[in-house]
């Protein structure tokens, strides 16, 4: 999706509509406008420097080196995490986080444009300098490592970063010429099992052998035979990540990891209990024993967007000429997932698309991440950073938007103990379902 690039005095957002959200819009496109050479300049010194999850300490020291250029004052390391980074402005409440992620791909570098998400939120964060002068409220940017692999955003929760966290608000890179701002996630969980057995000669003595790799390739095909049984929009993936050393020699030790995912979290945990008894019934049939362990990383919920702060979004990027819909709360067959989700359930949040080309490119792909430094990309920051931060402004001005934002949550089942929730199955057999078929 093409789009001009506005100069300061030439920006959509017209200060003749008005209200105070247009002036504040008007305000906040100059701003962040006066910052694009700098913004562009983050974007791709965060994107020729790839780094993954936990292990981002060239990429959060860049944001720190920015910030403080204009002015800011940062912590690195926050909240036990040394990628993690902490800005803050303005005072008292409410208070309105906006995430920045730098996390990225191995072997494909900012596939999923996660430069373009920093660059837009550390904008957003600089472009409300001038309104918090005259709000109450205070504004964080918080960077949160190790989305792809890690689930920072959940380490964070448990360690108290979002506990006095009013609203959250982050946006994601897409392609194509729609954008949504109520973005719908898949929820998402791991486990890696282990089977047991007796190594045995497998010529002279197979019988003497227990062969971990039958158990191993037995739940492979279990777990393959159960994906006609779950609904369309849950998905199971698997690969065999260990299965032998020789060939003569019967496998003591083989090992599969499983992906769960799922479009709600109840049926994550009702799936996640099938996929459990799958491998104990492989380990049951070939008499081996099994190990195994849930969740690596934390499991990511399916993201809760908050609609009435997501409308406040789609009518400033309408404004600045975006073609954005409403979008689903439901999430598609095929949805990828994100720990924005574990916050969304914990906080009112939003976590809208912004398209970074007008042609469907697939993510996590080197042709994905060269759309991130594109003119379509850059584009994306600014006028991403001018649609967070007007947002954030609105909710800081407006108690009764406010309002309707806590209305909202709440009458989406408010505020989830997602540690209590997510207790893995192998540590919770009380919770399993009854044997025999399981309703889809």
């Amino acid at each position: 999706m093409s789009h001009p690039n506005p100069s300061p005095t030439d920006n959509k957002f017209s200060p003749q509509r008005g209200d105070d959200s247009s002036r504040a819009a008007h305000r906040i496109s100059a701003a962040v406008e006066r910052l694009r050479p700098e913004l562009m300049s983050l974007s791709r010194e965060i994107h020729e420097h790839p780094e993954i999850g936990f292990a981002e300490h060239r990429s959060v020291r860049t944001v720190a080196e920015f910030l403080e250029g204009q002015g800011f004052a940062t912590k690195i390391g926050e909240w036990g995490l040394s990628t993690s980074i902490l800005a803050q402005q303005g005072k008292g409440s409410p208070r309105v986080a906006i995430l920045a992620e730098y996390d990225a791909l191995p072997g494909v570098g900012h596939g999923c444009g996660h430069n373009v998400i920093c660059a837009a939120a550390v904008g957003a964060f600089i472009g409300l300098a001038q309104e918090l002068a005259s709000l109450d409220g205070t504004v964080r940017l918080i960077g949160t490592p190790a989305e792809e692999n890690g689930g920072g955003k959940e380490v964070l929760a448990r360690a108290g970063a979002f506990d006095d966290i009013d609203a959250i608000v982050m946006l994601h890179p897409f392609t194509g010429p729609e954008e949504v701002a109520n973005f719908a996630s898949l929820a998402v969980r791991d486990v890696e099992a282990t089977f047991r057995g007796t190594a045995a000669h497998a010529s002279s003595a197979p019988h003497e052998g227990r062969n971990a790799l039958d158990a191993a390739l037995a739940s492979y095909q279990g777990i393959a035979a159960l994906r006609q049984h779950i609904l369309a929009t849950d998905r199971l993936h698997a690969i065999v990540s260990e299965g032998g050393a020789a060939l003569n020699v019967v496998p003591d030790r083989a090992g599969i990891v499983v992906e769960v995912r799922s479009a709600s979290t109840e049926g994550l945990r009702d799936l996640s209990h099938r996929v459990q008894r799958v491998l104990e019934g492989a380990a049951h049939m070939m008499d081996v024993r099994l190990e195994t362990r849930w969740d690596p990383f934390p499991p990511y919920l399916p993201v809760r967007s908050n609609a009435a702060l997501a409308g406040q979004y789609l009518e400033h990027m309408r404004a600045r000429g975006r073609q954005i819909e409403t979008g689903s709360s439901a999430p598609s067959a095929g949805g990828w997932s994100t720990d924005l989700g574990n916050l969304s359930v914990r906080v009112p949040a939003i976590h809208p698309t912004i398209s970074i080309s007008p042609e469907a490119v697939p993510m996590h792909t080197e042709e994905f991440g060269r759309r991130a430094i594109s003119d379509a990309g850059d584009t994306a920051v600014i006028d991403g950073a001018i649609g967070l931060a007007a947002t954030v402004a609105d909710y800081l001005r407006d108690s009764d938007l406010r309002e309707r934002v806590r209305l909202e949550f709440e009458a989406a089942g408010g505020r989830i103990d997602v540690e209590r929730l997510l207790t893995p199955p192998d540590r919770d057999p009380a919770d399993r379902p009854a044997s025999g078929p399981s309703s889809c």
